[in-house]
């Protein structure tokens, strides 16, 4: 009889990716911190957000007018703090901060599958907007 070593070869390789997989505790792991989503990111509620963010959210939602010349333009997401989905996925809005002499650091970016996200730091850091 002749010997044929390779022939499992294809088969233990598949295990072997699978078992690890399951060992990795990577995104698909079943705990999460509390506070965050499916992706790991923290969140917050329209609730909790500060009241001139809420107001640029009724604004997006009606459309505008928006005060800045910059609000709604495409977000480049070249921190890569958010998702990564294709160029032009992401619009940026202009979070007003009480005191500032220009745009301040805050905003609210929106993507296209109506999500949407709020930095005070100037994308630094994000949470996800939850409970619109």
């Amino acid at each position: 009889m002749r010997r044929r070593p390779f022939r499992l070869l294809p088969a233990l390789l598949a295990c072997l990716i699978l078992a690890l997989a399951g060992c990795s505790g990577g995104k698909h792991s079943a705990a999460r911190p509390s506070g965050t989503r499916g992706h790991g990111m923290a969140t917050i509620t329209v609730s909790q957000l500060p009241p001139e963010a809420r107001h640029t959210l009724q604004l997006i939602a009606a459309g505008g007018p928006f005060p800045y010349p910059k609000d709604g333009v495409v977000f480049g997401n070249y921190e890569n703090a958010l998702p990564r989905e294709r160029r032009g996925y992401y619009h940026e809005y202009t979070v007003p901060t009480p005191g500032a002499r220009d745009r301040g650091a805050r905003r609210i970016v929106t993507g296209a599958g109506h999500e949407t996200y709020y930095t005070d730091d100037h994308y630094r850091t994000f949470k996800e907007v939850t409970g619109r």
